[in-house]
Formats: C-alpha cells, structure tokens, sequence
C-alpha cells in the first residue's frame, strides 16, 4: 500500500477537476439540515464558519437556511471562483478566505456556529476542536458531518467487486486500514469533542441511503476520491478504466454504493474549561 495521504496533501487534491466534483459529488440527505435546525444549531441569522468549504456543497444550504453572516474558509484556490459565485444568489454578508483552519486568524468568542462538510478529517487533531471551542460564543455550536462512501453494516456488493483494484491504494485520515471509518466511530468522535471540557455531550445521528450510479457516474465519482485523484494520470486513467469495466460488465451499468451520512452537533458550554 502507498504512504497514506497527510492533510497538507488532501487540501490541494480535490480541487484538480472542480467542474467533474461539483457535478458528482451527492448531496447531503434533507434529513440531516433538519437535524441541524432542530438542534438549534441553525437558524436565521446565525453567524457562522465554515471550514474546508470545498465545492460550496453544504454552503449552498445554509445560505438557504438563514446562515449570516457566513465565513468560508477554504485552503484550496480551485474552489474558490465556484464558492465566491455563491455571493449572487445571497443578500446578506458571506465571505472566501483562501486559507486552512490552522492557518487561519480568527476572533475568539465571534460565531454562533461552527462547521465541517466531510472536511473535519483533514484539519489537525490537535487544532480542530480546540480551536472552534476558542472562536465560538459561549452556547454556540460545533456540527461535523460526513458522506461516507461505504456502510459497514450492509453488504456493498460492488465494493467487494472492486476490492482488488482499490486495496493497493493509498488511505486518507477518513477511511484507516483495517479499522471503522473516522466518521462512524461514534465514541472517538464524542469522546474527542468532549474531552475537551469545552462542550457538551454532542448529539448524534446517521442516515442511510443508497446513491446509484451508472458506469460512466462510477468513473466521474471515484475520479474524485483521494486515493485515485493523487496518482499520475497514466495510473489514474487505467484504475477508473477497470472500475468501469467491472460496473458495466458485472452490474449491467447500473450501481448501487451504501452510503451513510453521520452528523455530531455539540454545543459550547458557556465558560472555559
């Protein structure tokens, strides 16, 4: 297996082929921004921060849900002609700052809401909780959540189809080897936020669903991930040549890849730990 893939290499992968990832890339269940809402996490006029915006997928919702002012931060510059378009379609106060969140000079006690879209991963473990428990106002909230591409506990039939081809890859922070997927170890994730002293116990939920895919979609999507996007364009072109071929030959083009969204809302105790 390659060298797994460090955060200061995945800030500038996805970005490679914006147009292909904003086209592809599944949104989050409806559920889960109704998770959100009922929280209290989100509401009209909750200022807020984003961290590893990305194609602007969960930006673009809350805008629509009253998220402002909204501040993106965004390490790669790729993205960021796509995420300061969101700017025409919103009338109140939203911001792009090219920057990672451990880079980042920010205002301690400043944002209602704190937030990551299947980014949090990539942030340092000894900055991401520590630090939006610094920037937030005493009650505010921390929510992370995630689209992960496999559920363990339902049988992925092309996945096990696939395994051979995909194995020998190398592994992002998200998806270790031979262990649960950083974002459904439900107890690392709480017990990393609540260690803290800064919040309390967060709120959990995970939907699951089925994303289809036909073969050309199976090339598109995996094209994006970063275990495939990092290699050469020689080796990347014949590893999304065989997973269409298997996708065509052995699911007559038509696939169906478990997906389930975890989300963790936490909100800041009021004083500091």
């Amino acid at each position: 297996m390659s060298e797994a893939i460090n955060e200061h290499e995945g800030r500038a992968l996805f970005g490679s082929d914006v147009n292909n990832y904003d086209a592809i890339r599944p949104p989050y269940p409806e559920e889960l921004y109704h998770f959100l809402q009922t929280t209290g996490a989100v509401r009209h006029t909750v200022a807020t921060l984003e961290l590893g915006a990305g194609n602007g997928l969960a930006t673009r919702r809350l805008l629509e849900l009253g998220a402002d002012p909204l501040t993106v931060l965004e390490p790669d510059g790729q993205f960021l002609p796509l995420l300061t378009s969101l700017a025409a379609t919103h009338a109140g106060h939203y911001q792009v700052i090219q920057t990672s969140f451990e880079e980042a000079v920010l205002p301690s006690r400043c944002y209602d809401l704190v937030t990551a879209a299947t980014s949090f991963h990539w942030i340092r473990a000894s900055v991401r909780v520590v630090k939006a428990a610094k920037v937030l106002k005493p009650e505010g909230y921390l929510a992370v959540w995630w689209n992960v591409f496999g559920d363990p506990e339902r049988e992925d039939l092309y996945h096990e189809a696939t395994r051979s081809v995909l194995e020998k890859l190398s592994r992002s922070p998200s998806d270790p080897q031979d262990a649960v997927p950083f974002a459904l170890d439900t107890a690392a994730r709480r017990r990393e936020i609540v260690d803290t002293g800064a919040f309390y116990e967060p709120s959990h939920a995970a939907y699951r669903w089925v994303l289809w895919l036909s073969t050309q979609q199976v090339g598109a999507l995996y094209a994006t991930f970063s275990s495939i996007s990092r290699l050469p364009a020689d080796q990347r072109r014949a590893i999304l040549d065989q997973l269409m071929e298997i996708a065509e030959r052995d699911f007559g083009g038509r696939v169906a890849r478990n997906m389930v969204t975890p989300i963790y809302v936490a909100r800041r105790k009021p004083t500091s730990p």
